[in-house]
């Protein structure tokens, strides 16, 4: 006899189970989320740090959940997920003193519903600023704006927030090719990212930047097939199209605001609460058995928040899957987007030289720092990082959100946040990683010092850096330390997402689903994999099914 009995359960309560779990929870299902963790939220967690009266994001720092579909079916920002919308969006900082700084073509007019407007002004200030660099990366930059704009942006959230469409059914993105205005070239498909940055853009800076701002959005390299998908998101972010956005609170708000919604709406959640074992009884999911031996019934479905290793092989278990998806779950890649985490506590922000060449330079929620060299970035960074775990010369990625959101600092101090690559955990002992640590504390500010002479150690209150074996350690999900939870390659997305087999959000145990950023839509917090796989549990149970606005 169960211990307990629900409608639903959700293994995990990370941000996309909790999202799954309040759309069963809407629905009608009594839902429980069952936790390993102290807390709900996974990797979108805010904590105190790195000394008393900071607060920092550890791992998930810079969101835009705010365009998510769950950020207004459940008035969160009633609930107290309340984001403020930088007037500059990205910006790079280049070691020859100049920059590129780029101005949110479209802004949020209407911070309660989020609601967004083009922004004629600030588009053309981007394009003057790439016209700086470069006439033809300008005229491409207005080109591609203006498809973006007509065609691409809403076939991308369709995409996003859609389940994959079978093979041989052409998706959002793909229609793109062949469509006669607004069309996207087939062959990008099929690019890698240095390629895709060489073909778009004639300049160093928009070379550079792009292959790097790739690499923050999915961890793909330079040499790595990045599909439309990637290429779309990766756009965006270069030439500043989609409003940069910072949570009040940190990202703790994010995961505070659904579950306040999901507690209201009668459901329960269950931390310090691993799950060993998933209950099956003719092919179908009963429940979930605790590593405390506590067995709880599911009247109607399982979902699992994990990994997809983790999600087969320990819940499922070996015996109930065939051998050609226990092997391809097996070599699902994690080589990709080991993220090193930062956090400097600072007595003044960066005075970044290249204000001289742009007066704007430093006011970005989203700022690069790197050499002015494509090919080193295309061809050594990644070969550095794999050999000593980290490279010669960083590329950090920061954002000193204390300009915008003065709850996570002391009067009159700043927080900036900093994010960079390293390898993955099986390369380095765990000695090793200790050192990295400190290595990396070190030549961060190093780096800085090029570009902001003022980030020196006076100007360091104190700092914490998170290495990818510090990710392993907190998240098992992060398998070697990759926060995306199974590379985001292109035969790694989609409808191959984590593998073929699984790509429709169901499993080979029926009412037992794969909600996690293991499934399409992938890495990132407000991405679409628990709402896309809501829209299959609707399918199969007869639920109404959700329309994205």
């Amino acid at each position: 006899m169960a211990d307990a009995t629900y409608d639903a359960i959700v293994v995990g309560g990370g941000h996309q189970g909790l999202i799954m779990a309040c759309y069963l929870q809407k629905a009608g299902m009594k839902t429980a989320i069952f936790e390993r963790q102290p807390r709900l939220g996974g990797a979108v967690v805010s904590e105190q740090g790195p000394m008393p009266g900071f607060l920092l994001n550890p791992c998930a720092h810079w969101t835009r959940f705010y365009s998510h579909p769950a950020y207004n079916d459940f008035d969160l920002r009633k609930r107290g997920l309340e984001y403020v919308f930088p007037e500059q969006s990205e910006a790079m900082v280049f070691d020859n003193d100049t920059c590129l700084v780029g101005y949110s073509a479209l802004r949020v007019v209407d911070p309660l519903t989020c609601k967004t407007e083009f922004n004629a002004e600030n588009a053309q200030k981007t394009i003057n600023e790439i016209a700086r660099f470069s006439q033809s990366d300008a005229g491409t930059a207005e080109e591609l704006l203006q498809r973006y704009l007509k065609k691409w942006r809403a076939s991308f959230r369709e995409y996003r927030f859609r389940p994959p469409t079978p093979w041989g059914e052409k998706n959002e993105l793909e229609k793109l090719c062949n469509d006669p205005d607004n069309s996207i070239d087939p062959v990008y498909q099929f690019m890698t990212c240095q390629q895709i940055a060489y073909d778009l853009f004639e300049s160093e800076e928009l070379r550079t930047l792009f292959m790097r701002a790739a690499m923050t959005s999915t961890g793909c390299a330079p040499d790595d097939v990045i599909g439309l998908y990637v290429f779309i998101h990766t756009l965006g972010l270069v030439l500043s199209w989609e409003p940069p956005a910072i949570a009040i609170g940190g990202s703790q708000s994010i995961t505070n605001a659904l579950q306040r919604a999901f507690k209201e709406m009668g459901g329960e959640f269950f931390p310090k609460s691993e799950v060993a074992k998933l209950l099956i009884a003719n092919d179908r999911a009963k429940g979930i058995r605790l590593k405390s031996g506590v067995e709880i019934e599911a009247k109607k479905m399982v979902a699992s928040d994990l990994d997809a290793n983790q999600t087969v092989c320990r819940l499922i278990g070996e015996d109930h899957v065939s051998t050609r998806i226990l092997h391809r779950v097996k070599n699902i890649r994690y080589n990709r987007h080991q993220v090193v985490w930062a956090n400097f506590a600072v007595h003044e922000l960066p005075k970044y030289k290249a204000a001289c060449f742009n007066p704007d330079c430093g006011l970005q929620p989203r700022l690069y720092l790197g050499p002015r060299n494509a090919d080193y970035l295309a061809t050594q960074y990644q070969a550095e990082i794999f050999v000593h775990g980290m490279s010669k010369r960083l590329f950090p990625f920061t954002g000193a959100d204390s300009l915008w959101d003065k709850s996570r600092v002391p009067e009159g101090k700043h927080i900036v946040g900093v994010e960079e690559f390293s390898a993955p955990v099986r390369f380095f002992s765990a000695s090793q990683w200790e050192q990295l640590r400190n290595d990396f504390a070190v030549s961060i500010l190093k780096e800085w010092q090029i570009y902001a002479p003022n980030m020196t150690r006076e100007n360091i209150i104190a700092s914490r850096v998170i290495t990818p074996y510090d990710v392993s350690c907190r998240h098992v999900n992060m398998v070697e330390g990759s926060i995306s939870c199974g590379d985001m390659i292109l035969s790694q997305q989609d409808r191959f997402r984590p593998i073929p087999e699984l790509s429709n959000y169901r499993t080979p145990i029926r009412n037992f689903y794969l909600c996690s950023s293991a499934a399409h839509s992938g890495v990132g917090t407000g991405r679409g994999s628990a709402y896309c796989c809501y829209q299959i549990v609707a399918e199969d149970f007869g639920f109404p099914r959700k329309k994205d606005g």
